[in-house]
């Protein structure tokens, strides 16, 4: 997130993470045998969404999949001195 966004930005984008993690997650399961398969289900989607999700403002392109191309990108870059 920018410095310089104010606490309501950051406030609407939170409420706004929140909401997808809801209904994509929590709300899909009706019920949860215990904490260990809620603590799993979390970390997977976390994972997902955070390295693995079709991002709009990386051209629909996955996180870790841009960031790979990246720091190639970088590598091939002559280095002047």
């Amino acid at each position: 997130m920018s410095a310089g966004l104010g606490a309501g930005a950051m406030r609407a984008w939170a409420w706004s993470l929140n909401g997808t993690f809801n209904a994509e997650l929590i709300e899909r399961q009706v019920t949860w045998r215990d904490f260990d398969e809620v603590e799993r289900a979390v970390f997977q989607w976390v994972t997902w969404y955070n390295g693995e999700r079709l991002h709009s403002a990386l051209d629909y392109t996955p996180p870790d999949e841009y960031e790979q191309a990246y720091w190639a990108s970088l590598e091939e870059v002559p280095q002047t001195a």
